[in-house]
């Protein structure tokens, strides 16, 4: 077929006709059971078939004899797991719109020869609904958010002043409450819309959208460029051309290097397990250190913007080039750490008496439990609960906790 767009009629009551519906000698027939003139079903197949089995020509796109040559398919879709597509992220209702009728072609399409594996996809990952505020005025009505002045303690009627009732629903233009990310992107720029997203909370699970939060992802964001672009040390460093050398006399005691290591794997590890936000506030966090040391090297700031860029990108591009990198980052190898600088020296353990915190104490990672005992008696707060008692039982659990029984 040369022309294969659905026929329009300007018959309004006219039935709908298929693509194939122009192919008239094909479709006049006779019925295999009485013998008389027939005309063909000709909505064969839901609407979305083509989505189906995408994934395989996205394989071999320039084909113009087949779907996909056989060598190019084997070569993208076969792996020791059985299945070509390492993970398909969709919301539930793709269950049925889209997942199962996918399979059941690529398995149809494996049993005559033409793929490799016997499932197109090796892990399913459904990812939460986003939700936002709905509101309603006294008679049930849903207005638009141009229609409700949230700015008091409680919503109300741009145009009347009553009160408005407020309800956190599914995202739907029935209940318009519908976000326009265009407006938050030309207001905040991308990287704050992609960073928000990822920050509202697990992936899995569905969180309400709060436009109101949407500022804190982007002071983040300025305190990055400040914290990068507004270094004197990191520009005197660039100066010199020797910002690697330079790294440990600028870094005060090494925390901050032993920081960004810890970073790096624990960023790494989240993106592996989709676990996004904990991995930005991983990120801020890093960045608080940053500001109560007084500075970052050049050589750690590369290392950072790296770690930063697959949740901010265009940000991080500017900073890459600002850092005196001709190339894009997307070339760049994820930065490495060392295991031995992300394990902890010492760590914070509770004091407490007959159940009761009353301190706390740092000591040695490998501390033995008679040095933990001897520096939980000296603190002067745990002294003092312990003055004229006796202790009838010590109990130590090694990093965590000491509890001293009294009587």
């Amino acid at each position: 077929m040369e022309d294969f767009s659905p026929a329009v009629s300007d018959d309004p009551d006219a039935p709908p006709s298929p693509p194939l519906g122009k192919v008239t000698d094909w479709v006049k027939t006779t019925c295999p059971s009485c013998g008389k003139p027939a005309k063909r079903e000709l909505n064969t197949m839901p609407q979305w078939a083509g989505s189906c089995w995408y994934f395989l020509r996205y394989c071999d796109p320039k084909n113009s004899e087949r779907f996909c040559d056989p060598a190019i398919e084997k070569y993208w879709m076969s792996t020791k797991d059985s299945a070509g597509i390492d993970l398909y992220v969709g919301g539930a209702e793709h269950a049925v719109l889209h997942l199962l009728y996918s399979r059941f072609w690529h398995k149809v399409l494996f049993d005559l020869g033409h793929v490799t594996t016997v499932e197109p996809f090796g892990k399913l990952f459904n990812q939460g609904m986003i939700r936002s505020f709905a509101y309603r005025d006294k008679r049930g009505v849903y207005l638009g958010y141009d229609q409700v002045d949230t700015s008091g303690d409680v919503p109300r009627h741009v145009e009347t002043g009553e009160e408005v009732s407020c309800s956190v629903e599914k995202m739907s233009k029935s209940l318009k409450n519908v976000v326009n990310p265009d407006e938050i992107i030309a207001q905040y720029g991308a990287d704050t819309f992609r960073l928000y997203e990822m920050f509202m909370g697990p992936l899995e699970a569905s969180k309400p959208w709060n436009t109101r939060d949407v500022p804190g992802t982007h002071r983040f964001l300025q305190r990055v460029y400040r914290m990068i672009a507004g270094d004197e040390e990191i520009q005197s460093l660039l100066a010199d051309g020797d910002a690697g050398e330079k790294n440990d006399e600028n870094d005060k005691n090494g925390e901050t290097e032993k920081s960004l290591h810890k970073l790096i794997k624990k960023v790494g590890s989240d993106i592996d397990a989709m676990k996004f936000n904990t991995a930005i506030a991983a990120m801020m966090d890093f960045v608080n250190i940053i500001y109560r040391q007084g500075g970052i090297t050049a050589d750690q700031a590369k290392r950072f913007v790296l770690v930063l860029a697959p949740f901010a990108p265009h940000l991080s591009e500017e900073l890459w080039a600002h850092l005196g990198n001709d190339k894009s980052l997307s070339h760049e190898p994820w930065p490495t750490f060392d295991e031995k600088m992300t394990v902890e020296s010492t760590a914070e353990i509770a004091v407490q008496v007959n159940g009761k915190i009353k301190g706390r104490i740092s000591v040695p990672t490998d501390a033995s439990k008679d040095d933990c005992l001897a520096a939980a008696k000296a603190d002067p707060n745990v002294a003092a609960a312990l003055e004229g008692k006796s202790i009838v039982k010590e109990i130590v659990v090694p990093g965590r906790l000491v509890n001293l029984v009294i009587k």
